[in-house]
């Protein structure tokens, strides 16, 4: 029998007293930050002379549609129009029957479907036998889409069209952004501006692309049946100090080729680091031409190149309430690059809960992205468990999903136990795969009171 000196025990006993300590900070941190929003929503809704506030609804999946949504309602805040700001997850069946007029914005999912937060208002609401009578509602629908899709603004469409056969009215006609289409935005702001009275609403154009320089660029996958997956490390200007972000924000770039359609990338470092690290996989189109942004990025960018950036914040994929909770990290390919960020915030946070990562590529000794880092982060606690799926290594193809279906009484027994689950990777395929093998294991309607308290999150595309 092992005897435990009182050493370790004193020494065991310090790691949980600092670790609760540390999960303490983190859940005061982060309870100020939703108690600073939440007053910022409340702080919205006083009405003038007894006027009903304007609904401000948002459908967001990376957070673009939620800043449209809180620039809107801020402006017209300052314009002397009371608003009520609330995701459309959020508004019931009698809010939206009781409201007067509403701003809806809208962003599409893949291939036409709606942000995860928006899908059980789909379900529930919109899907249900007995929808709601929208006669007395007027509504004005902001719908935010990329034209390279085949369905193209696809959720924005269909809520366009249910709120009108449940007898809304339109405002005025529904709005297609296509890539933060400065145009269309600057239609919705002139419509803002009939809606307040006034042509003096506050100015929310996006922050400027900053000049980057590329700084590293590293092939992780030679040899590969698939094509080149680059490491990429960009600094800020010299003498410029590094911005702040959170693992799971995103970072948008502005092809030299076609500046006005910016591609979004996950990042992949901390702002410990040192730098901004991308995990970019070289494109090719069905004609066999190149990826504008990726080909950029990979080959044609010299070291020292500049290369135009600006930061977005992703809340949907920040850790937000789960820093205490295990986590569940689900990705394929270079989706990596999200989950790699929260495990690297996991890593300077030790002790922590455990992490269980599945991650799927093509060949073992061609595609273990990042091999050396997650076999480091095993030896040192932060990964309790690791499934690396290699979809070719054998004759039947396999997937991540396929390993999760197989683990399921253990996916159940780390959902019983708090875990949060955090999926970054491709939509088609690895995502929706996922989210049947949650759905199958642990019921609709379980997965659906995760997704209200934010324990099941994506970045997938």
């Amino acid at each position: 029998m092992t005897v435990i000196g009182p050493d370790r025990i004193a020494l065991a006993l310090l790691s949980t007293a600092l670790y609760a300590l540390l999960c303490g900070a983190i859940w005061r941190r982060q309870r100020r930050r939703a108690q600073a929003a939440a007053a910022a929503a409340q702080a919205l809704l006083p009405a003038a002379d007894g006027q009903a506030p304007l609904l401000v609804l948002h459908a967001s999946q990376t957070g673009q549609a939620e800043a449209i949504a809180w620039q809107t309602a801020q402006a017209l805040h300052t314009a002397g129009v009371s608003v009520r700001l609330a995701a459309l997850g959020d508004i019931t069946r009698a809010d939206l029957a009781g409201a007067e007029r509403a701003l809806v914005i809208a962003s599409t999912y893949g291939e036409g479907d709606p942000p995860d937060g928006a899908a059980a208002f789909v379900r529930q609401v919109m899907s249900a036998a007995d929808a709601p009578d929208l006669h007395g509602l007027h509504v004005g629908l902001l719908a935010l889409g990329d034209s390279s899709y085949r369905h193209y603004c696809g959720f924005g469409r269909q809520l366009d069209d249910w709120l009108r056969r449940q007898g809304a009215q339109p405002l005025f006609e529904r709005i297609d952004v296509d890539c933060n289409d400065a145009a269309a935005l600057a239609r919705w702001r002139e419509q803002l501006s009939h809606i307040a009275g006034t042509l003096d609403l506050p100015d929310w154009e996006a922050p400027d692309f900053q000049p980057w320089r590329l700084v590293h660029r590293e092939r992780l996958n030679p040899g590969s049946q698939g094509d080149a997956v680059c490491h990429i490390e960009l600094a800020p200007p010299e003498g410029a100090a590094l911005p702040d972000w959170a693992a799971g924000d995103l970072v948008q770039m502005q092809p030299a080729a076609d500046p006005q359609r910016p591609r979004e990338y996950s990042i992949a470092s901390l702002p410990s680091d040192g730098r901004l690290h991308l995990l970019v996989r070289q494109a090719l189109r069905a004609d066999g031409s190149p990826g504008l942004a990726s080909s950029q990025l990979c080959v044609q960018a010299a070291l020292g190149d500049v290369v135009p950036l600006r930061l977005r914040a992703h809340a949907g994929f920040r850790i937000g309430a789960n820093a205490a909770r295990p986590l569940i990290l689900i990705g394929n390919g270079t989706g990596l690059a999200g989950l790699r960020a929260h495990l690297k915030e996991r890593a300077a946070a030790m002790p922590a809960p455990p992490c269980w990562l599945l991650f799927g590529e093509r060949e073992s000794a061609h595609d273990a992205l990042y091999r050396a880092e997650v076999e480091a982060w095993q030896r040192s606690g932060v990964l309790a468990r690791v499934d690396w799926v290699f979809s070719r290594d054998q004759p039947q193809r396999r997937y991540v999903q396929h390993q999760l279906a197989e683990q399921a009484a253990r996916l159940r027994e780390w959902v019983d136990a708090g875990a949060a689950v955090y999926v970054c990777g491709s939509l088609q395929g690895m995502a929706g795969g996922v989210d049947e093998v949650l759905r199958n294991t642990l019921g609709s309607a379980a997965l659906d009171t995760l997704i209200a308290q934010g324990r099941y999150r994506r970045d997938v595309y």
